[in-house]
């Protein structure tokens, strides 16, 4: 089985670059691939996407280049993840996390027995049966980003993060400051005291810290502050960005006066 890249620059203490993909769109998820990210992030949970679309996006990024395609899915359950790895992604993202017995069964269900319960079977993830050292290999290259979002992960964050199997701590503020009660403000200080306790158990274990970002402009701290995986925007956003730079700069122009 191939290496996963991301697994191996983590371990090494470097930090990864990643986009979300959510237009469902192969020749987009292509185009992300060109680009030179790390891993990118194709979301089944808010993304209008079903299980060819997500095929198809992983066929695209892995003939594009070298990010890994890294699937957040609908919601912790162990048949969704089941299917998108036999599918062919390289790693999951787990949204909804609440418990300690939620993430173990979420690390549980991607692995292979013995770690694990995965179901086995001759899937595109292992080549349909020809790469023979797929079942032996999955568990170790296989990365899970676990989310935290929830004000209960966030209370049991220290028990949560010292379970074996989890690659990435990925804080989602948006989430988590919904949980807290405060939609929409993110520099509230619950919010900011529950992201620096989620830092904070993170680093005293190792694991690397992953989230969101808006731009450069707001990833440049993070990845200053030791944060490992961080996103940049998005395949919408950038495409929404582009084309409204351009629309503005037209009606700007006195030819696009109306």
């Amino acid at each position: 089985m191939k290496p996963n890249r991301v697994k191996q620059l983590l371990k090494e203490g470097k930090a990864t670059v990643g986009s979300w993909v959510s237009l469902c769109s192969p020749m987009g998820a292509e185009v992300m691939g060109l680009l030179g990210f790390d891993w990118l992030l194709i979301d089944m949970e808010h993304g209008a996407g079903d299980y060819q679309t997500l095929v198809h996006q992983l066929q695209a990024i892995g003939c594009a280049g070298d990010a890994e395609p890294i699937v957040r899915v609908q919601w912790n359950d162990p048949v969704v993840l089941k299917r998108v790895l036999d599918a062919g992604a390289r790693g999951v993202m787990v949204p909804g996390i609440k418990t300690v017995e939620e993430a173990k069964r979420a690390i549980a269900a991607i692995k292979y027995p013995p770690q694990g319960f995965r179901g086995i079977a001759s899937v595109r993830g292992g080549k349909y049966g020809l790469d023979a050292n797929y079942l032996k290999e999955a568990n170790e290259h296989i990365a899970m980003f676990l989310q935290v979002e929830t004000k209960e992960a966030v209370a049991d964050i220290e028990k949560i993060l010292a379970l074996p199997g989890i690659d990435v701590c990925f804080i989602g503020p948006n989430d988590l400051s919904a949980d807290l009660g405060h939609t929409g403000e993110l520099s509230h200080p619950e919010t900011v005291a529950a992201i620096k306790k989620v830092e904070d158990a993170a680093n005293a274990r190792g694991i690397p810290l992953g989230t969101v970002s808006r731009g450069w402009e707001f990833a440049k701290p993070l990845f200053d502050k030791g944060y490992k995986a961080v996103s940049v925007l998005s395949d919408l956003h950038f495409m929404l960005n582009g084309a409204r730079g351009a629309v503005e700069q037209f009606r700007a122009h006195p030819s696009g006066k109306r």
